[in-house]
């Protein structure tokens, strides 16, 4: 039997798409968006209300090392929340906050822009858990709600200018440069 070639795909993730193979509800999945002849898996995940940078691979060994907690996968997000946020809350995020019975790792936080009149601030976020819905209920612990949370990079990998629903493959250095991410720290 022939083995499938292993490749991967950078999916610019739109809102109001499912990060998933199917949905039992019909509604657009991230495989809808995809013509390839390979048989992808979404690498992780971005939820309905979230856009950006989403993975999809037929490479199960590559798909783990990525999604795993235990490998600490950077990834970089945009997040736009109601309020100015305070730089005691930014150090609050960045040492951790209790959600779901459980605090946090670590993360990085910084304060991009706030807007006055709009009472609205803009952050980058850089985690690397994977929790459900982690940054929403992060910013929820503390009184905000996420208005925007666009995934930026993932690993070493950086959605770049492609537009909401757009796609490519990934080119055979960045696969090399994405397993030297993976492997960069002994196992």
């Amino acid at each position: 039997m022939n083995r499938e070639e292993k490749v991967v795909f950078l999916l610019h993730k739109p809102k109001n798409v499912i990060s998933s193979v199917a949905d039992d509800r019909g509604r657009r999945t991230v495989l809808d968006l995809v013509d390839t002849p390979y048989r992808l898996y979404p690498v992780g995940r971005l939820d309905y209300g979230s856009s950006g940078l989403l993975l999809l691979t037929n490479d199960g060994e590559l798909m783990q090392e990525i999604i795993h907690p235990r490998y600490e996968i950077d990834k970089t997000y945009h997040v736009v929340i109601n309020g100015l946020i305070s730089e005691e809350e930014i150090q609050k995020l960045e040492t951790g906050v209790m959600i779901d019975g459980r605090m946090t790792a670590p993360c990085t936080v910084k304060l991009l822009r706030q807007n006055e009149n709009k009472k609205s601030s803009q952050l980058e976020m850089v985690i690397h858990e994977g929790r459900n819905r982690q940054i929403r209920k992060m910013m929820e612990n503390i009184g905000y709600e996420v208005t925007k949370l666009h995934r930026t990079r993932e690993a070493c990998i950086e959605l770049g200018d492609l537009k909401a629903g757009e796609y490519r493959q990934l080119k055979p250095h960045e696969i090399k440069k994405l397993k030297a991410y993976l492997n960069r720290r002994d196992r």
